[in-house]
């Protein structure tokens, strides 16, 4: 039935297109369409666009990404391509921090990201999933020249993650000075948000340009919450306290961030050319996590004889939310030398490093086992991800009498070392204090610190080959085969391939279609990392540790964790594209996408006294300590479906010019085996399969006449489903479709300089209320796909010489 009713959907999105083609042809107004520019992504043939490409591309110019009141990429990719989702997560523990970005509903790390075609690296910070995705904040919106969105597998061209697509940010070259200020805030009257930055370069003397951008943004938080009950019922008991309302907040964190950029490229010869890049950024989040109540968490607020005269309610009377948050330092090296001084011969030799490192703190809290030792501010330790890549990439354009034009052959090779690091936090944030033994909780409460027996330094090295052969078979049609070799230190060898075709039925009309599979390899961070805390049994008065293992852990292998092995895909996709000379262009696509041996987090297993005694007389380091664990494991499979739609049509109109870009979406995620089919996993399968909408829209009108430009944009988010846990089982919410309007209005002042008022959500739309997270103070869902902070306006004054 599902692919019966995907069919259907497919017949009539063809239909549609049909339609809106003919209809279009017989517009009166006709307008040259622009020259196609040329694509980087997804493709080693130097005269690809998106027109001739064999795999859907999507490209975003810069104007494009400034047009939303974001500063960040993934923000502003959320608002433009349908597909393409990002969840803020208050108060998720890192989450809310480092957004998990995902591209057709799959998993965040399977997306590949790029800076002018070379990888950049991942995140640091592993999600609960143990996803560990590359965080596109930390890049520059500014020195963006334009995006490149492949939606297609490529793990055969460019290795690892590249299983849902690739997004390739390519960094501007314009050495023309410009500069921007933006104001925003919410309607609600919080999140008030500053923006600056400048950009500017100088042209070196054998042609070349070295461009450097450099953004500030300072954005504080916001709040859609309600007093929570629990500090409702304490207030009431507590009459002669003054109890914050709300005691917590639930909203975007407060924010500081620095980013910088630097594109450099200059000839050495008539042959070659030296270049290079760099980024940078640095920040600062924070916001609150859940409130302790002081009548009811009484391993906290607990009065002891080991600490007389030491009472938490002095210090916090009204109880606490504890104040989470992340210092972050990230950055980018690359440098290369490419030979471009022939048609028939090119090639590229690069390095590239890159590295995040996040320290997590928390501050307004406690460590309870200390007592009156304790800090009040931790620092939890730092997570440090690094990555350093060397390629070597060649393309000969093979002239053969046989096919109707050169064969791009394209070869080459890559070595990549990845390296993982776990610093431990202050002692304090760790600890098991005295109090521990009479019931006081250890650690810092809320986030435990990364203890010294979890840091640590692991790495993974691996060796690729490739190659890719593209033929134009005939006129109208073309053949790709791309084949990928690949070596990995700790799990072995992966082969992957991609064939493609496509096939131009006139000049204006071709279809297109590809086969490939990929792989998503586990990181050092995935096989090594371990999250624990440790406490104190107040019988035995023995510590012990439960939380997350290595899968390479003795403890966790005695359970059935086995070392992770790369998750792997099969994808399949067909569509069609067309381009008219009265301005008209598009494509649509159909695809699936089967992912096999995905990650996810084991159940808990308990450490019985047999079991325990078991692992000690094996000898295992640490067993006598463990009481409840859990690991990272290759657990499941699933089935993704989707329509791609596409389209954008230009035309003078009265005085100005019009501009029209819409996309649609639509996913379908199916589990089709492993623990999440089960019954006791019920709920997990149906989150997974229903938390994110199936359909998705964006449709865009800009008209500009002489100094105005005005933009409307549509945005539409389809049905989605919601749980919580409570005392009685598992709740549901199944939340409506949503559509918010975005608006502006630019005025150029001069040749140089323009002003621009708009708003995101000018209606001021907020979606259903969270019914079943109230008593928390939640107002609306955390998992939304959507802003939930209501209408934000802003004031953009952007200056060009």
């Amino acid at each position: 039935m599902a692919s019966v009713a995907l069919r259907r959907r497919a017949l009539l999105t063809v239909s549609f297109l049909t339609l809106a083609l003919t209809g279009a042809a017989k517009a009166q107004t006709m307008a040259a369409a622009a020259p196609e520019e040329v694509i980087s992504t997804g493709t080693r043939e130097s005269t690809q666009t998106q027109f001739t490409a064999l795999s859907p591309v999507d490209v975003m110019s810069a104007e494009a990404v400034r047009s939303t009141s974001s500063g960040s990429i993934d923000q502003a990719l959320a608002t433009l391509v349908p597909s393409f989702d990002v969840k803020r997560l208050p108060s998720s523990d890192g989450l809310q921090f480092i957004r998990p970005a995902t591209l057709n509903n799959l998993s965040p790390d399977m997306t590949l990201v790029m800076v002018n075609g070379k990888r950049f690296h991942r995140s640091a910070f592993l999600g609960s999933n143990g996803s560990q995705a590359t965080d596109l904040a930390q890049i520059s919106s500014l020195a963006t020249g334009r995006i490149e969105i492949l939606r297609d597998g490529a793990s055969a061209q460019y290795g690892s993650d590249a299983i849902a697509g690739v997004v390739n940010i390519i960094l501007a070259q314009d050495t023309a000075f410009q500069a921007y200020g933006q104001t925003s805030q919410y309607y609600h009257g919080d999140g008030f948000t500053v923006q600056l930055g400048a950009r500017g370069g100088i042209d070196l003397p054998n042609g070349g340009h070295a461009v450097l951008s450099v953004e500030y943004l300072k954005a504080n938080e916001t709040s859609r919450t309600h007093q929570r009950d629990d500090a409702a019922a304490f207030q009431a008991a507590h009459p002669t306290i003054s109890v914050p309302n709300p005691v917590q907040r639930w909203g975007n964190p407060d924010m500081q961030t620095i980013k910088a950029a630097l594109d450099v490229s200059e000839p050495l010869n008539d042959y070659a050319e030296a270049y290079g890049f760099a980024t940078i950024a640095a920040g600062r989040q924070h916001n609150d996590i859940n409130w302790r109540n002081p009548d009811t968490n009484t391993s906290v607020y607990k009065t002891v004889a080991i600490f007389p005269g030491f009472d938490l309610r002095t210090i916090y009377p009204a109880g606490f939310s504890p104040d989470e948050g992340v210092n972050a330092l990230d950055s980018q090296l690359a440098a290369g030398v490419r030979h471009k001084g022939s048609d028939d011969f090119t090639w590229d030799l690069s390095a590239n490093y890159g590295v995040n490192n996040s320290q997590f703190f928390l501050n307004r809290s406690i460590n309870a086992s200390l007592g009156p030792n304790s800090p009040r501010n931790f620092k939890l330790g730092h997570q440090v991800e690094s990555e350093f890549d060397v390629n070597a990439d060649a393309v000969y354009r093979w002239h053969l009498p046989f096919f109707a034009d050169a064969v791009n052959v394209a070869f080459g090779g890559e070595y990549r070392d990845e390296t993982y690091q776990m610093k431990a936090g202050d002692p304090a944030s760790y600890q098991v204090g005295p109090g521990a033994a009479l019931g006081l909780a250890s650690a810092s409460n809320g986030f435990p610190g990364i203890a010294d027996t979890q840091a640590g330094t692991w790495d993974q090295t691996s060796y690729a080959g490739y190659l890719d052969l593209q033929a134009p078979i005939t006129e109208a049609w073309q053949f790709e085969v791309a084949l990928r070799d690949e070596n990995y230190s700790d799990f072995g060898n992966t082969f992957n391939y991609k064939l493609g075709t496509r096939y131009e039925i006139s000049p204006n009309i071709a279809v297109r279609g590809s086969y490939s599979t990929g792989f998503k390899a586990p990181t050092p961070g995935q096989l090594n990392a371990t999250s624990t805390s440790q406490g104190l049994d107040t019988v035995t008065l023995q510590v012990f540790t439960n939380g997350r293992l290595s899968p390479l852990n003795p403890v966790a292998q005695f359970f059935g964790a086995k070392p992770l092995q790369p998750e792997e895909s099969q994808t399949a996709s067909f569509g069609g594209v067309w381009q008219t000379d009265f301005g008209f262009s598009g494509s649509v696509d159909v695809y699936k996408i089967d992912v096999t041996k995905r990650f996810a987090s084991s159940p808990t297993f308990t450490v019985t006294p047999a079991v325990r005694n078991q692992l000690i007389a094996s000898g295992v380091p640490g067993a006598s300590t463990f009481t409840a664990v859990n690991f990272f494991t290759n657990d499941f499979n699933t089935m993704t479906r989707g329509i791609d739609l596409v389209g954008s049509y230009a035309t003078d109109m009265g005085d100005g010019r019009l501009r029209l870009t819409g996309a649609y979406s639509y996913i379908s995620t199916k589990v089709t085996s492993g623990s999440l089919i089960t019954a006791a996993n019920a709920t997990q399968k149906k989150i997974f399969e229903q938390g994110v909408p199936q359909h998705n829209a964006s449709a865009t009108a800009t008209y500009d006449i002489d100094a105005f430009s005005l933009m409307g944009r549509v945005r539409y988010y389809g049905p989605w489903t919601d749980s919580t846990g409570n005392t009685t089982g598992d709740i549901f919410q199944r939340f409506g479709s949503m559509a918010f309007i975005d608006v502006s209005l630019t005025y150029q002042l001069n040749d140089t300089a323009s002003i621009r008022l708009g708003a995101d959500n000018v209606g001021n739309f907020y979606p259903e209320k969270a019914t079943f997270q109230a008593s928390r103070g939640i107002d609306y869902s955390r998992n939304a796909p959507y802003d939930v902070n209501g209408g934000n306006y802003y004031l953009r004054y952007e200056l060009k010489l």
